[in-house]
């Protein structure tokens, strides 16, 4: 028969784990997710036990170990949040909720990030180690990963295909877990735990906009089930939720998030269409050019005739400012405003299912299922003529004659014409279908003195990607040479040439696991705190990924390469030891072995220790051991490119004469996966106290210490640029593509348009800093009560050590620039719920802040990010102000079935603080301040239930 404990409640101190748990309305199904049912009427004077004050637990199992236990707080600090918790705030999306948690931070990705590599998905990075160190269960056990890499490196479970409505609850441990779950548990764990079973009928609809426009969002849920496992032996349900939300385009917001001009405020104007500026407006301009050598593909290059003049290639438009300056004259084009948009469009189904059966008198076999699609729709604006990869198109020319000797008429000069002009007729874009499947399939229950655990796991993710806007190469240089495309009116072309010279880019990618797992667990003997725990397990799972490239051949312009594939079967059996010494005292030990195909083997160790001196209070420690497995962009058959400005050293500069050729512009770096590389390696170590001075407020405090070595990352591009100027053999496993020769200067060395690096073990990194909270719940009387939770992370060091012995120091920096999206690394987060329920209704309100960080970068070089156009930083303070904004919701109860349900999400209408340096968003950081851009929304809906 499965173990009882017989305790008296009187005493059991309610912890910040225990007081969330007892929110819980269901029990889960795997012992490394159940919950008790809990009393929570705790005193720190315990009476003797009566009749009364005994009531009979079931051990249980916490995230974050494996062995059933009573005493829900474990040596490691966890945060629970409920699904009532959930409701109460607002939020409609795993997404939000899990990245509304303080110790998220430095390089997790909002789905606003419309721009990256991994468009259209959304990670948590608790601690600030980016995406790749945070390992996201459901009920317990792996997903697929998103089949693209977020910078064509790091890979992540996509929080927008993981089903809400079935939710129990999430469980997020703050502390190193390898000992347990293996591989991306460094920085800790999030844990999403689905309902064990349901019985009943709920449904649910809501509707919601934002004051200032777009984004309205239309949302409805069902729940429903049947069947009771006591009596009938058997429960299933189902779950089905839809979602709409539009877009919301820059247009609809103020200055500056609406515009690349920030001159009326000290900053630079980098509004399409200026002479002078690669970019052109869809009205172009056109100067005087002598020919220079031809590029690739019959490309005719040229430079500017000295003394000569920009000048519009047709009149502008309505939808332009003409503009005039020293090079010329333009038709200024305000892109951002015309055709971008700052949120997209999304579209989210989900189905979720399961069935349990009792199989005897202590046993559950259960199979369940789950499809969700997410479908997102990114605008973007029209391709550009010039472009500086994969081949430099910014020195190209219009012939002055025709194949066939007759005058071009796109060019108004007897002579070559330097052409900068924006493709209007061609749509900008992209679409980005993302469909997970999950088939779960187990038993799970007790023989005798063991607790077991078993199942099957088959996920596939399928993205399908499309891209608009990036022109073909070999079309673009055939329609300039041969007049075949209509520059002074183009509403002549057809949809046909445009389709040519701008095809759609598509490429479905994916991403399979398959594992089995078996757990067991029982006591093995008594010590003097109670017994000794033990629990092993073993599992085995099998990871695909293929992700062809989106631009084969290079024949997109503005796009680079990246692809992977890689296959790989994986391992693994761990080990748990829990010994209660005394009352006072637990010793928890664990450990792991993996063995992976393409790399090898790992052990991760784990000790952990909680003393309760009274019964109001327990100090808590931890430390570890742990590792993050190369993804297949790392070391398997892959290959990614991305794009930064870099500025060719001055002496290179002063040899071209400072000429247009040397100006700052976008240079590739191209990264290739190296098989040899090795897992990145992990030391943490933890240190709290939970304290629970009366009743109704508890209280965590804990210290993080994490320090990862063999930190993955490009080799060192400089020394291969270095070793390129100096006309030196390049590092091992390098590579330099040249641009075109400069047609000033043909007989110089040309500048280079991409570095090529392996990825190789080379740096470290440590961070460090404290959890804080607070649980209280309250009686105010009349039926009135008050719960209030406060959750704060604050961040001391965030520290990466380069191989030259380099320290580069990111906290309260817009760094790590790369690895965060350009997000930065806020000091501070915190969230502080104050939740009152008064007869039939409940008033919720949610402060969420996020401390300010400054506009610099160790990774970025020195200085200000964002200058004006003397080189001054911009602002002059060069710093990003805090963003603090405060949600509202409320639900009413008319009876038992019907309830009606409202919020105002950024009640108040904080705007998003100023923020020209982060390249996520336009002039704002949509990692931590996207409410602020969206502003106040409100939100309505209806709940049904039977």
């Amino acid at each position: 028969m499965k173990r009882t404990l017989v305790i008296s409640l009187a005493g059991l101190a309610l912890s910040p784990i225990a007081a969330a748990l007892a929110q819980s309305a269901q029990p889960t199904d795997t012992p490394q997710t159940q919950t008790a049912t809990q009393n929570s009427q705790a005193t720190q004077n315990p009476p003797a036990p009566t009749g009364q004050n005994v009531q009979e637990l079931q051990s249980v199992t916490v995230t974050g170990s494996a062995i059933p236990r009573v005493d829900l707080e474990t040596p490691s600090p966890v945060t629970v949040i409920t699904a009532a918790q959930i409701e109460r705030s607002g939020l409609k999306t795993v997404n939000d909720v899990v990245r509304a948690i303080s110790a998220d931070n430095s390089g997790s990705i909002p789905t606003a990030f419309t721009a990256g590599f991994a468009a259209g998905s959304a990670g948590v990075a608790l601690r600030g180690l980016t995406v790749n160190s945070t390992l996201v269960l459901i009920d317990g056990r792996r997903s697929a990963n998103y089949p693209l890499a977020d910078d064509g490196q790091r890979t992540f479970v996509d929080l927008n295909t993981i089903p809400v409505n079935a939710i129990e609850r999430i469980d997020v441990l703050k502390d190193g877990a390898s000992s347990l779950y293996g591989a991306d548990a460094i920085a800790g764990v999030v844990n999403i735990i689905l309902k064990h079973d349901f019985k009943g009928l709920q449904a649910t609809a809501d509707v919601g906009t934002s004051q200032k426009g777009g984004g309205t969002t239309r949302r409805a849920t069902l729940l429903f089930g049947g069947g009771d496992l006591a009596k009938d032996g058997w429960n299933a349900y189902g779950s089905i939720e839809a979602q709409n939300d539009n877009r919301i385009w820059a247009r609809d917001r103020g200055y500056p998030y609406n515009s690349t001009d920030l001159s009326r405020i000290g900053g630079s104007d980098a509004t399409n269409g200026q002479p002078g500026f690669n970019a052109g407006s869809i009205y172009g301009m056109v100067r005087p050019a002598v020919l220079g050598p031809n590029g690739p593909g019959g490309m005719l290059t040229g430079t500017a005739v000295d003394g000569s003049l920009w000048q519009p290639l047709r009149p502008c438009g309505p939808d332009t400012t003409p503009v005039t300056n020293d090079l010329g004259s333009g038709c200024e084009q305000n892109f951002v405003s015309q055709y971008t948009d700052l949120q997209p469009k999304e579209k989210r189904l989900g189905a979720y299912g399961r069935l349990t059966i009792k199989v005897g008198d202590t046993s559950e076999a259960y199979v369940s299922a789950s499809v969700y699609s997410n479908k997102t729709d990114v605008a973007g604006g029209p391709p550009q003529i010039r472009a500086g990869t994969p081949v430099n198109t910014r020195s190209l020319v219009l012939p002055a004659t025709l194949p066939d000797g007759s005058d071009n008429p796109n060019n108004p000069f007897d002579q070559p014409a330097l052409i900068t002009y924006a493709f209007g007729g061609i749509k900008g874009g992209a679409k980005q279908d993302n469909d997970n499947t999950r088939l779960v399939g187990g038993i799970h229950g007790t023989m005798g003195e063991w607790n077991y655990d078993s199942a099957l796991v088959f996920n596939h993710n399928s993205l399908t990607v499309d891209n608009y806007g990036f022109l073909n190469y070999n079309k673009l240089i055939q329609v300039v040479n041969d007049g075949s495309y209509n520059f002074l009116d183009p509403s002549q072309n057809s949809p046909q040439l445009l389709a040519e010279l701008a095809p759609v880019l598509h490429k479905k990618s994916t991403t399979d696991l398959q594992s089995v797992d078996f757990h067991v667990s029982r006591p093995l003997m008594d010590l003097p705190g109670g017994s000794l725990g033990f629990a092993t397990g073993v599992d085995v799972r099998h990871e695909e990924q293929h992700d062809p490239d989106l631009n084969p051949g290079l024949q997109a312009q503005g796009l680079g390469v990246a692809h992977t594939f890689g296959k790989r079967t994986v391992s693994g059996a761990y080990a748990e030891l829990d010994a209660p010494f005394l009352e006072s005292l637990e010793v928890d030990a664990s450990g792991r072995f993996d063995h992976y195909s393409d790399f090898g083997n790992n052990f991760s160790p784990k000790i952990g220790f909680k003393w309760k001196p009274t019964e109001s209070l327990a100090v808590r420690g931890t430390w570890s051991k742990g590792f993050r497995a190369p993804s297949f962009a790392e070391n398997g058959s892959s290959e990614s490119e991305g794009f930064a400005t870099y500025t060719v050293p001055d002496d290179y500069a002063a040899a071209h004469g400072n000429n247009a050729y040397v100006r700052p512009y976008g240079l590739a770096y191209d990264t290739i996966g190296n098989p040899n590389i090795k897992p990145e390696r992990s030391k943490s170590w933890t240190f709290g106290v939970v304290y629970q001075p009366i009743e109704q407020l508890s209280a965590s405090l804990d210290y993080y210490d994490i320090k990862k070595t063999g930190v993955i990352g490009q080799q060192d591009t400089q020394a291969v640029l270095d070793a390129y100027f100096a006309g030196q053999p390049l590092p091992p496993n390098s590579a330099v593509i040249a641009d075109v020769p400069d047609p000033e200067h043909p007989d110089l060395l040309p500048k280079p348009v991409v570095v090529m690096a392996p990825y190789v073990n080379q740096n470290s990194l440590q961070t460090k800093g404290i959890d804080l909270d607070l649980i209280g719940n309250f009686d105010l009387g009349a039926g009135t009560k008050l719960r209030s939770e406060f959750s704060a992370t604050r961040i001391f060091e965030w520290n990466l050590t380069l191989q030259d012995g380099t320290v580069q120091r990111f906290v309260g920096t817009h760094g790590p620039y790369a690895l965060s999206s350009g997000a930065g690394t806020p000091r501070d987060r915190a969230s502080w719920s104050n939740s009152l329920s008064f007869g039939h209704a409940t008033v919720t309100g949610t402060l969420y802040y996020t401390s300010g960080i400054s506009m610099t970068a160790p990774d970025n070089g020195e200085g200000c990010i964002s200058v004006d156009d003397n080189g001054n930083p911009f602002p002059p303070s060069c710093h990003v102000a805090s963003f603090t904004t405060f949600d509202l919701t409320g639900s009413y109860d008319f009876n038992d079935h019907f309830a009606l349900t409202a919020s105002i999400l950024n009640a108040f209408n904080r705007e998003a603080p100023f923020d020209p340096s982060n390249y996520a968003g336009n002039n704002y950081n949509p990692t931590w301040a996207q409410a602020g851009m969206v502003g106040r929304f409100y939100t309505v809906g209806v709940k049904y239930k039977m």
